[in-house]
């Protein structure tokens, strides 16, 4: 029988699991759906029983399709930046609260009044955001007081499910960087941010490393989907750094970062290399950024425009939903660069990078009766690549980046790509295949258990990449990124 390892990744619309042999071939998939409630304007949530079922559902599916094949670890990884309250007993007290959600801005400001934003943000990369753990905790506590007396624990999304595979309350650094009360220079929870808060550290699992097994599959969880009794879990990572690593993007090579077009834009970039570690990791100063820590032992900035690809499919879907988006882009390709002037701001659900602002708004602007369905389209996949060179901009300030691996679905579109790399200036690669956080896990769980010595060993399977985009210098590009920056501070005024 050949070995193989499983990756699990727990996203916002499903969980995907995977089997992957030791030469990084996936053998088999599977996935999973679960609803999203939104009980008030603002408020996301789901039930974390949901991601249970779904998650055991879909490993079983998976080892249904191993033939010849031996199970010898699980890697996890999952959305970022949920809480799961956990009572004595080990069950969840109410619904997990997402990263989307905006009901904590009360609490934001309590932090940012406890500890200064300048100390917060050194501390621990990031200010305070309404969609990280800790104001979550906050909002619990001053809301829902009786729910927050049986409060035992808090879990992030994936670490919830690596406890009820194991029984271990554990967490790892990129996605406990992601709570707003990790240490980033220590890696460890920040005892004077939480007695600042009221907060006992004990609500807190124990931090191990990326790689480190977090426990072994307890017996009932293994005789339901097929899986050996005490396999190893290893605690992988957050979504977007386990992402990174399926694409072989760590800590080794600063240069290379990635930008994924989905839902939402990111733009991933190493800044300090695990050998540098005695480098104190360079937040930006004013937090329009993120720094988390990576997988790797290194670190990691994230810019993140909220609606790009999100952008896209709200543009077709109120006004143009009888085209497809082959033909979106054809069109596209009929306007010119610059967009014959028309500009668009893609804050459809508020701005994350760099501007942290959940209240500003999206626009067209410049429209004439001469400009056409074309130039709207253009301006709309422009604006999604402005609103990321402006993300860019600041990461570049810290960690200059060479090239960037493109993923998701607006990765697809040979326009639109060569649109962000002539915004962006620089140069993009599109990975031969794009297999996803699950993928990084499962390279995460081969590390853990020894079958590579490191991660640099187990990256040298992945494929290598193949279609590349030069940027091409052009000054309508430029001249529109001026006219789009000033868009922001001019258009609050009519909120």
């Amino acid at each position: 029988m050949s070995d193989i390892v499983v990756g699990l990744d727990l996203g916002t619309g499903g969980v995907r699991a995977i089997a992957v042999n030791l030469q990084g071939q996936i053998i088999a998939q599977s996935t999973r759906s679960y609803p999203l409630l939104t009980p008030q304007p603002g408020w996301t949530e789901q039930n974390s029983s949901d991601w249970i079922e779904a998650s055991l559902d879909a490993l079983l599916d998976v080892t249904q399709q191993l033939d010849e094949h031996r199970p010898i670890a699980l890697g996890l990884s999952g959305q970022m930046h949920g809480m799961v309250p956990l009572d004595a007993e080990g069950k969840a007290i109410r619904p997990a609260i997402l990263w989307n959600d905006q009901r904590t801005g009360k609490a934001v400001a309590e932090i940012e009044a406890a500890i200064p934003r300048q100390e917060l943000i050194q501390r621990t990369g990031n200010p305070a955001i309404t969609g990280f753990q800790l104001p979550k905790l906050l909002w619990l506590r001053a809301e829902e007081p009786q729910a927050y007396a049986r409060l035992w624990q808090i879990l992030l999304p994936k670490d919830y499910l690596g406890y009820v595979l194991t029984g271990e309350p554990v967490t790892e650094p990129s996605d406990a960087s992601g709570i707003g009360c990790l240490n980033l220079a220590n890696r460890q929870w920040d005892t004077n941010i939480l007695h600042a808060l009221n907060i006992k550290p004990a609500l807190f699992p124990l931090v191990i490393e990326s790689t480190a097994i977090a426990g072994r599959l307890k017996s009932e969880i293994a005789a339901r989907v097929g899986l050996p009794v005490g396999l190893p879990v290893v605690a992988g990572g957050g979504d977007n750094a386990a992402a990174a690593i399926g694409l072989g993007i760590s800590s080794s090579n600063l240069s290379r970062g990635s930008l994924s077009i989905g839902t939402s834009g990111v733009i991933f970039a190493p800044c300090v290399g695990v050998a540098r570690r005695r480098h104190r990791p360079i937040p930006d100063p004013e937090g329009r950024v993120h720094l988390f820590c990576h997988v790797d032992g290194g670190y990691h900035l994230l810019g993140v425009t909220l609606a790009a690809g999100g952008s896209l499919r709200w543009y077709r879907d109120t006004f143009a939903p009888h085209i497809s988006y082959t033909e979106l882009m054809d069109m596209a390709e009929r306007s010119q660069p610059g967009a014959r002037g028309v500009l668009f701001l893609p804050h459809l659900a508020g701005e994350r990078s760099p501007h942290l602002d959940p209240d500003t708004r999206g626009a067209f602007v410049n429209l004439l009766l001469a400009h056409t369905q074309a130039d709207i389209t253009r301006a709309v996949l422009e604006g999604v690549a402005f609103s990321l060179r402006e993300a860019l901009e600041v990461i570049s300030a810290i960690a200059p980046l060479d090239q960037l691996l493109a993923t998701g679905g607006g990765a697809r579109s040979h326009i639109w790509l060569q649109i962000l790399a002539d915004v962006l200036q620089t140069k993009l690669i599109a990975p031969k295949a794009e297999e996803g956080a699950a993928y990084g896990a499962a390279i995460l769980a081969m590390v853990g258990i020894g079958v590579y010595p490191n991660l640099e060993a187990a990256l040298n399977i992945l494929p290598q990449a193949s279609n590349v985009v030069q940027p091409q210098p052009n000054p309508l590009y430029e001249a529109g990124f001026k006219r789009y920056k000033l868009l922001f501070d001019t258009l609050k005024a009519v909120r």
